[in-house]
């Protein structure tokens, strides 16, 4: 009776070290993961337009961002990805590039696209480089633009887009990148023909590749259309990346302005959506650092 007791015991103590070991370790886990769920927002990774950050260096948005969760600096060409790389950044989503057609113009940018038939062949140039430079560096995402009007007519300039976007998209698919298409609103850019959701929607379906997507920019379709959860919800499938921007005004998304990014970030965490949001408004406070990791702090969901 005490030797079967006494083996009762040890195999008791043995099970209950096991328990303690894998309970430890369970709890190590669920700290980690939690951590990580935290910094990433909660399946959102966070990341920052470069361009509104003129005055700050890659390496000082990094080194100050990654202390707060910033995974990403956007809207770089590939050799500034290679610097953010550098200090264990990436590149949600690349520049696009642009060059002079042979007739001196220059295409790529917001007002001079893929709406003109006359700026493809030295677009698909263009887009092809960067696309080969910047899979090579890991990237999987680029930005493009629809172009000005200037007279034309939506649907023959959506027809335009098609045609010439469909030209990368053998590229774009072997080297598993998405080419996004940019929103805009057209008080800041008088004249861009990509000014609504519908208009890109409506787009891709004519594109029909998942290799092209939308970039649903929420402070330009705040200004153009509002009823920003709603089109999230009914249109996200289109959509490959996100913007915030505070509105009126563009700067800082915090209780001065009037949208409610948490909210908004639960739509689109509510998709099943985990990739980037960048943060693409203009700080209006002294400290931009300050500004960013708040930012960063209000579409983090707890």
């Amino acid at each position: 009776m005490k030797k079967s007791t006494h083996q009762d015991r040890r195999q008791f103590l043995s099970l209950a070290a096991k328990s303690t070991a894998f309970a430890a370790m369970a709890a190590s886990m669920q700290r980690r993961l939690y951590a990580e769920d935290q910094a990433s927002g909660g399946g959102i990774k966070h990341s920052v337009c470069k361009w509104c950050y003129n005055d700050n260096s890659i390496e000082e948005i990094a080194v100050a961002g990654k202390a707060f969760g910033l995974t990403s600096i956007e809207l770089l060409n590939p050799d500034e990805i290679k610097e953010a790389q550098t200090h264990g950044l990436t590149c949600a989503i690349v520049n696009a590039p642009n060059a002079k057609t042979d007739k001196g113009v220059r295409v790529g940018g917001i007002a001079d696209a893929f709406n003109r038939k006359e700026h493809h062949d030295t677009l698909v140039h263009v887009y092809t480089q960067c696309i080969e430079e910047s899979a090579a560096l890991g990237m999987k995402n680029i930005i493009c633009f629809s172009g000005n009007r200037k007279g034309m007519d939506d649907e023959q300039g959506l027809q335009n887009c098609a045609e010439g976007i469909k030209r990368l998209l053998p590229v774009a698919e072997k080297h598993n990148m998405t080419i996004t298409l940019e929103l805009l609103n057209k008080f800041d850019h008088q004249d861009y023909m990509g000014d609504s959701t519908k208009w890109g929607t409506k787009l891709a379906d004519a594109i029909g590749s998942e290799s092209f997507k939308i970039l649903y920019d929420i402070y330009h379709m705040q200004i153009m259309e509002g009823n920003v959860i709603k089109t999230i919800r009914d249109n996200h499938q289109y959509f490959s990346h996100y913007h915030t921007g505070g509105v009126p005004g563009r700067n800082e998304i915090d209780e001065t302005q009037e949208l409610n990014y948490p909210a908004i970030v639960k739509a689109i965490t509510d998709t099943g959506y985990e990739g980037f949001i960048g943060q693409e408004f203009i700080p209006a406070r002294e400290d931009k650092m300050a500004s960013l990791k708040q930012g960063v702090e209000i579409c983090t969901l707890n």
